[in-house]
């Protein structure tokens, strides 16, 4: 086994100064200046609509660029607490320099979105993880595409497509998304500009709350040029995921299809009836809680704890932790989980009965 010099550098420069990591006092002469964490500077700030901040990022020397499609991990200190949650980048793939654009959408209970909308500035130094997730473009690409997006949906799959265009790729590109209204588009005035700049691209807008024709129906997917050779990459809130899918499968059809979900879809329930009850000991915080069936990462936030945590929905495996005893069950699928000593993951597992946790 081979260890690079610098990492050995590194090793031995870190054991000298331990208790903490090198980086705990090089941030202390500059935030950006860091030797293993990755960590970005807001270099851009604006706000496309009411409800979204979109930030220019400019990441250290360990970032390793993106794909399009991909989402990366970000990390915000507000009142003294981390928080990380998943934004996917809206800027074509990038290699180690390039810098990122994110569009954050403010929901009404999103605490870090809120928080980046109403307080990022210019100089602001954010924590980062590099880019990960498989909903992307094929190496090989197909002889069309169809993108659908919903809402913040959009940043992945307009990654994509500015990549194409960066591409010269020629072949037909048809680009439907749904928004409340037409203010609430946040890249309107560019997609106007690609779809007339470049005539293989067939940009639909579908507005849900003003005179427009609402939701997704079948009929939206009408007159597609290439439709029958295209892939299809969809990517947007539950309701827009599951029309597309129903009518997919209802249907027949047979392009390749490729989803990515924005939100966490309501989780199955098993047993309703069942009471809820045993302890949830955390056992290196030395806490223990009544167990009130709710995730782990709940409760153990309701404990006054702070777990590592990225998407809540199960596919950033950021809140993993070993569960020592007990049982749980995944609330996305219901099954439920005995055995000790394995990597769980807090925001989707919860306790059936008495369990044990290293957090």
């Amino acid at each position: 086994m081979s260890i690079r010099f610098p990492e050995l550098v590194g090793s031995i420069v870190e054991a000298a100064l331990s208790p903490h990591p090198v980086d705990r006092y090089l941030e202390l002469v500059d935030p950006m200046l860091t030797w293993r964490d990755l960590r970005a500077k807001v270099v851009a700030v604006e706000h496309p609509t009411p409800r979204t901040v979109r930030l220019g990022l400019r990441p250290t020397r360990q970032w390793q660029g993106h794909e399009a499609g991909q989402y990366v991990q970000l990390s915000v200190v507000i009142d003294g607490v981390r928080h990380m949650r998943c934004f996917s980048p809206a800027n074509a793939a990038t290699d180690a320099e390039g810098d990122l654009e994110l569009t954050i959408t403010a929901h009404d209970d999103g605490f870090v979105s809120t928080y980046l909308r109403d307080h990022a500035r210019v100089g602001m130094v954010v924590g980062l993880q590099q880019a990960q997730g498989e909903f992307v473009l094929p190496s090989q690409r197909p002889a069309a595409m169809v993108f659908v997006s919903g809402g913040s949906g959009i940043t992945p799959v307009l990654s994509m497509l500015r990549t194409l265009v960066a591409e010269r790729y020629a072949q037909p590109i048809t680009f439907l998304h749904y928004a409340r209204t037409s203010e609430d588009v946040a890249y309107r005035a560019e997609l106007a500009a690609l779809a007339a700049a470049h005539p293989n691209i067939d940009l639909r807008l579908h507005h849900t709350r003003d005179a427009g024709d609402g939701h997704f129906t079948g009929a939206h997917l009408d007159d597609i040029a290439g439709f029958d050779d295209a892939q299809m990459f969809v990517c947007g809130p539950p309701a827009l995921m599951n029309a597309v899918e129903e009518h997919y499968d209802t249907t027949g059809m047979t392009q390749q299809f490729h989803k990515e979900a924005f939100t966490l879809a309501a989780p199955i329930v098993v047993d309703p009836d069942a009471p809820v009850d045993g302890e949830l000991s955390f056992l290196r915080s030395a806490r223990s809680t009544t167990n009130d069936g709710r995730t782990i990462l709940d409760q153990a936030e309701s404990a006054g704890l702070s777990p590592e945590s990225g998407c809540r929905m199960g596919i950033c495996f950021s809140c993993t932790a070993i569960k020592r005893s007990g049982c749980t069950r995944n609330v996305l699928t219901g099954e439920t989980d005995t055995e000790a000593d394995t990597q769980i993951q807090l925001c989707i597992n919860a306790p059936v009965g008495d369990v044990e946790i290293e957090v």
